[in-house]
């Protein structure tokens, strides 16, 4: 019989709280990479400067609805969940970024 516990060890919302958190992030980095400016400072600055910064992170976001099936099909609801509440958290940030600043 295959012990399926080692696979729900990783079923916590703050486990999908934290890598849906942390794969926007590293989604910018590969678009600094792909797009290579000088530094990560200039590429921001270009961000910034034709104020794209929220359609960026909209972008970026995107990733987390693969994880968030990864984790539906691995039977890790409480991670999807997690990886949910921090979609949210970028929604909530894309919001103010667009509307209010």
């Amino acid at each position: 019989m295959i012990n399926k516990q080692p696979l729900l060890k990783y079923n916590k919302e703050k486990i999908g709280l934290i890598t849906g958190l942390i794969l926007p992030v590293i989604t910018i980095f590969v678009f600094f990479l792909v797009k290579n400016p000088d530094s990560f400072k200039i590429f921001i600055n270009q961000i910034i400067g034709v104020n794209i910064y929220s359609e960026l992170i909209s972008v970026c976001v995107v990733p987390n609805l693969l994880l968030f099936f990864i984790f539906i099909w691995t039977n890790r609801m409480l991670s999807a969940r997690g990886v949910i509440g921090a979609t949210f958290i970028y929604a909530i940030i894309i919001l103010i970024l667009k509307y209010f600043i």
